[in-house]
């Protein structure tokens, strides 16, 4: 039986709301950005940012009903980056189909990206400014975080410190927002801190893992080797590259060339798997998990507290062999 099957009402809530917030049930036909929005937001992903919420504020004895909007506004700001990143990385497919600016093109991407953007903090700002004001600076991490993957690309001197850092801001700080945005809710400042914390430390392992799928292929809903394709030194190639000097070469100069053939990628893909670099991935994503549960304290101890644990470790793993959330 599916262990998180409690959080499927509350996640039905999300799923009203974010249509709501996206043109009802029959939205204009004309509303080119309100379509595009919807085309990657609705029915789409696993709705791990709102589930978070709901055990954050769970843990914390938080009503259900106070936890929808921030649920809500944390899918908005996750999907908002997604359209931004597609447009940066050229990306042709997100959750198995077209991504947005593969059937409407950069502007509507962006456009819609931003609309998403604006509606996440606006329902905030009218639910809770403290909240609205986490957000913001939550963004603006983010968006920092975006801009420092795309000037390490081509670096294969990426340091493991690097690479983490900018996964905890591209996708960590997102997860701490779910933690604070439950806590300010509840009043509880050390919950505050302590959910912080570990939604950062999940964030990278989510990273490692979005990481590790890259390489392995398993995710299905984008092709094997994309980040070498894009010239993105992800944590295998990171890895293998530091132990293999002749690798580093091999890459170094296939990333120089004007455009990398589908062989060539394959090629080096292959290179980077019989490393062993994902198995060490693997290890260094584990060690993230583990050091989330340790920041989340006495909290870790309560019923719902043991839901987080159970949350970051299914669903993180799951990502590393399945896909995408």
């Amino acid at each position: 039986m599916d262990a998180f099957v409690a959080f499927k009402p509350f996640l039905t809530q999300v799923e009203s709301s974010l249509t709501a917030q996206l043109g009802g049930e029959e939205p204009a036909p004309d509303d080119t950005l309100l379509l595009a929005a919807r085309h990657l937001c609705l029915k789409a992903g696993k709705r791990a940012r709102p589930m978070l919420v709901k055990i954050f504020g769970d843990t914390l004895g938080v009503p259900e009903a106070r936890l929808v909007d921030p649920a809500v506004a944390a899918e908005l700001i996750h999907a908002a980056s997604l359209l931004h990143d597609d447009v940066v990385d050229n990306g042709m497919f997100r959750r198995g189909k077209p991504t947005v600016n593969a059937r409407w093109g950069n502007i509507v991407a962006v456009m819609s990206g931003d609309l998403l953007l604006s509606g996440a903090l606006l329902k905030l700002s009218k639910f809770d400014p403290r909240i609205a004001e986490a957000a913001l600076a939550t963004v603006t991490e983010m968006t920092r975080a975006a801009m420092d993957e795309v000037q390490a690309r081509g670096n294969l001197d990426l340091t493991l410190e690097q690479l983490k850092a900018i996964g905890e801001g591209k996708t960590g700080s997102l997860f701490g927002f779910c933690g604070k945005a439950a806590a300010l809710v509840a009043g509880d400042e050390e919950a505050a801190r302590r959910f912080d914390a570990f939604g950062r430390r999940i964030g990278v392992a989510f990273q490692m893992a979005d990481d590790i799928r890259d390489i392995s292929g398993t995710d299905e809903g984008k092709p094997q080797y994309a980040d070498l394709q894009s010239r993105t030194p992800n944590l295998p190639v990171v890895l293998a590259v530091s132990r293999d000097a002749r690798l580093k070469h091999r890459i170094g100069e296939a990333w120089g060339w004007t455009a990398l053939t589908a062989d060539k990628i394959k090629e080096l893909g292959t290179a980077v798997l019989v490393t062993g670099a994902l198995d060490d991935a693997t290890v260094l994503m584990n060690q993230e998990i583990d050091a989330a549960v340790d920041a989340l304290g006495p909290y870790a101890q309560r019923e719902s507290g043991e839901n987080l644990v159970m949350w970051a470790r299914t669903l993180a793993r799951g990502i590393a062999l399945k896909g995408a959330a």
